[in-house]
């Protein structure tokens, strides 16, 4: 199970991100998961959850995810398809020149911090 390794991974992003900008909490994280990335979501998701409670500026953060579905290009007949129901073979040409326009994305999209009162204000 490579999840647990691409959530070290992704924590470790969310850590510097937070460091750089001065952010001391992280409310939750949106991730865009492509359909073929061979990240499974739903053992993403419990990484997460078991990770996250080890963590300080991420401390039971939960974690969004968003699927972004596969879809491959054919050079032959211009048009695109959905990469699983059709894998390499164009459904309307039967070519092989073809290419994965999307559905292999692993992207922090969004990172929710809590409000920080400002410092000083004395209210």
């Amino acid at each position: 199970m490579h999840e647990l390794g691409v959530v070290f991974h992704c924590i470790k992003e969310v850590n510097e991100i937070a460091a750089e900008n001065n952010v001391a909490r992280v409310n939750s994280v949106t991730i865009q998961l492509g359909e073929v990335s061979t990240v499974i979501p739903e053992l993403f998701d419990d990484c997460w959850n078991w990770a996250v409670k080890k963590e300080t500026v991420l401390k039971d953060a939960k974690v969004h995810i968003e699927r972004v579905d596969a879809i491959t290009f054919c050079e032959d007949c211009k048009q695109e398809y959905p990469t699983v129901k059709y894998g390499k073979t164009c459904p309307y040409c039967s070519s092989l020149n073809t290419y994965l326009v999307q559905g292999n994305e692993f992207l922090i999209k969004e990172i929710e911090v809590v409000d920080n009162p400002p410092a000083g204000d004395g209210k």
